[in-house]
């Protein structure tokens, strides 16, 4: 358990970063509910926003040092089924002061749609935008590198 804790933190500090965070994210365009607060209605995250989020911020850590520049990421996310959204905000959101200081920086995204039933997850790799083709390879790589561990049904 040391060991995967000591590996997490270095994929976290390297350049480009690269992070796996377990659980379905849930797609922020659809996962608002409306509840009263104080009298007013008020638009907040649907529960499972809520609870990827909880899971999200136990799972990774904040970088040492946040990136301050424009940044280029890249994610493949894992679902159950065919059935949700592809949707990055949530995640892109949940990164902000955790690895970038805001999701403004953002200036290149590289999205891909997967299915594990078994294993639902985002794979994550961040890096400066004038390495964008290393950001996305690195992507790659670590796929490659899990499917030898865990084989995802697609």
């Amino acid at each position: 358990m040391i060991n995967k804790l000591k590996k997490q933190r270095k994929a976290l500090e390297q350049t480009p970063c690269t992070i796996t965070v377990y659980g379905e994210p849930a797609s922020k365009a659809n996962s608002r509910r409306l509840v009263m607060m104080g009298g007013k209605p008020r638009f907040i995250k649907s529960k499972k926003a809520l609870g990827y989020s909880s899971s999200f911020n136990k799972q990774i850590n904040c970088r040492k040092e946040l990136i301050d520049n424009d940044v280029c990421v890249a994610i493949k996310v894992f679902y159950k089924t065919r059935r949700p959204d592809l949707d990055e905000s949530l995640i892109l959101d949940l990164m902000e002061e955790k690895i970038y200081k805001n999701d403004r920086q953002v200036k290149i995204k590289y999205i891909e749609h997967g299915l594990d039933k078994e294993n639902p997850r985002a794979v994550i790799v961040v890096g400066p935008v004038d390495q964008k083709e290393l950001v996305i390879s690195t992507l790659h790589r670590t796929l490659e590198k899990e499917e030898g561990r865990h084989i995802p049904k697609e």
